[in-house]
């Protein structure tokens, strides 16, 4: 009696990754490896990519709605948007409705070079099958005769919508009570020295100049020096195109509280006493109370 052989199977790869594939027949969007296995496109905007061609027509793909249903921020976003709209993989245009509001028209191409050439997809056909005979088109129905169009003048006059209302200007740009030279010194110090912890945040002179009194406005509220770094470095955009005005933007709408508050709750500045030179507190300079005193026996013997 013969013995049965058993072929056994052939062994799995010792490294690599190994794929376990089942056909999808619901549910599923291709994605060509073009897009998925793109050298230059970073991960984020490879998954917003596929993302955006899993959505319906008519999905609403704005930032603001985008961030609704992602678990990623706003920068990373529009930073992955710009990306697609780099490479050819999204086209935004901004166009003026009926109702005279510019809108957002975005156009996702799953296959930039093909649609560069204008080429559109054409189904397949098995091998060893001929092409199929084409059918002889029916006579084309005879065309009504064009009406005669009325003159020029009897035409209404197309009404033009609306211009849209004009963004409000932005807010002023914080300013100290008390713009003391040496605050306004350490100021620019800092707003020079920002380049060495984000390459990006390079300023001219005359920006600097610009923004110096903003950085003392906040040394007035209590804000050290470490704290405005970060709130000035901290989650940049990339690319960042104007740092002046993103540096502008944080300053003024990151302002800490402090300037409003009642007189009982502001912190009483240290003054230097004009005798002994001792620091004391006191909301305007002038003697400490041991000091004080002393000029007041002085004065009385």
């Amino acid at each position: 009696m013969d013995t049965q052989q058993i072929i056994a199977p052939s062994p799995a790869p010792s490294a690599g990754v190994v794929h376990v594939n089942i056909r999808h027949t619901s549910g599923f969007t291709v994605v060509g490896n073009h897009l998925s296995q793109h050298e230059e496109l970073s991960l984020a905007a490879r998954g917003l990519a596929v993302h955006i061609q899993s959505l319906p027509p008519g999905a609403r793909v704005g930032i603001k709605a985008l961030v609704e249903r992602l678990p990623d921020s706003e920068h990373r976003i529009a930073s992955a948007l710009r990306e697609l709209e780099e490479f050819g993989y999204l086209k935004r245009t901004r166009q003026r409705g009926p109702d005279g509001r510019v809108h957002t028209r975005t156009v996702s191409y799953n296959h930039p070079e093909a649609a560069a050439l204008g080429k559109e997809q054409q189904p397949r056909r098995p091998a060893g099958h001929p092409a199929p005979t084409p059918v002889p088109a029916a006579p084309a129905p005879p065309q009504p005769q064009p009406q005669p169009q009325p003159p020029a003048e009897a035409i209404a006059p197309r009404l033009v919508p609306v211009p849209t209302a004009q963004k409000p200007p932005p807010p002023p740009l914080p300013t100290p009570l008390e713009p003391r030279p040496q605050l306004l010194h350490v100021a620019a110090a800092l707003l020079a020295g920002l380049r060495h912890q984000a390459p990006q945040l390079v300023l001219t002179e005359a920006d600097i100049a610009y923004l110096a009194p903003a950085v003392a406005a906040w040394f007035e509220r209590d804000a050290s020096p470490a704290a405005v770094r970060h709130a000035l470095t901290a989650d940049l955009p990339h690319p960042l195109r104007f740092p002046a005005k993103l540096l502008r933007h944080r300053l003024t709408a990151l302002l800490p509280s402090g300037r409003s508050l009642p007189a009982a709750f502001r912190a009483v500045p240290l003054q230097n006493c004009d005798d002994c030179d001792r620091a004391f507190r006191a909301p305007e300079p002038g003697c400490c109370d041991g000091c004080a005193a002393s000029r007041s026996q002085a004065a009385s013997a």
